[in-house]
């Protein structure tokens, strides 16, 4: 049963959590950057992952906005990704700074959702996570592979070039998850690099 939406205020998970798993599906996977008890890795269902949503500060700028990844409603799909444990105090530190990271610069959701740990006998846990919705103004919706790609290679922003994103998202799907296929995922990246061996071979 999927969970409803839930526009919950860092101060209000406190108030009732010591204990919270955060599922990454984005650059979470690689660099989550707050303190955690433990991480595992997983899955979340009904929902498939999409570069759909803009970023105008961390992959790019308002001029020439990046494209990240967001949840989509899907049933029978799938995500994989990592999940946080946080407990005590890091439950207060983590959820401050993903407001800030997330959703005033990101301009994330909160959703509560099933995660499912890799591996065998591994219970399933409840998460939260973080999803744009097309009704944020820096949503940018589907697109083509190719028009994806050819943004993605140009774009820059405060965190780094948009490309890092791409390339360490699809790098940790291969060493974490090389059983699970990611067709547009692997699709854009493909994409990227082909626009961009010319360049290097230039070079």
């Amino acid at each position: 049963m999927r969970a409803i939406w839930r526009k919950m205020k860092p101060q209000d998970i406190i108030a009732v959590k010591s204990s919270l798993w955060i599922f990454g599906y984005g650059s979470l996977v690689w660099k989550p950057d707050f303190k955690y008890k433990r991480s595992k890795i997983g899955y979340i269902k009904g929902y498939k992952r999409r570069f759909w949503h803009g970023d105008n500060f961390h992959r790019g700028d308002d001029e020439m906005p990046g494209r990240v990844v967001t949840l989509i409603e899907k049933d029978n799909a799938c995500t994989w990704g990592v999940a946080f444990e946080v407990t005590g105090s890091q439950v207060e530190e983590s959820l401050r700074y993903l407001n800030v990271r997330e959703a005033v610069r990101g301009g994330y959701l909160t959703r509560l959702v099933e995660f499912f740990p890799q591996g065998m006998n591994q219970s399933p846990v409840q998460a939260l996570v973080y999803i744009a919705t097309p009704d944020n103004p820096i949503y940018l919706g589907p697109a083509s592979t190719e028009k994806i790609a050819a943004q993605i290679a140009v774009c820059k922003g405060k965190s780094g070039p948009n490309i890092e994103y791409l390339l360490r998202l699809a790098e940790f799907m291969r060493v974490s998850c090389p059983d699970v296929d990611d067709p547009h995922l692997f699709s854009i990246e493909a994409a990227v690099l082909a626009t961009m061996r010319p360049i290097l071979f230039a070079g």
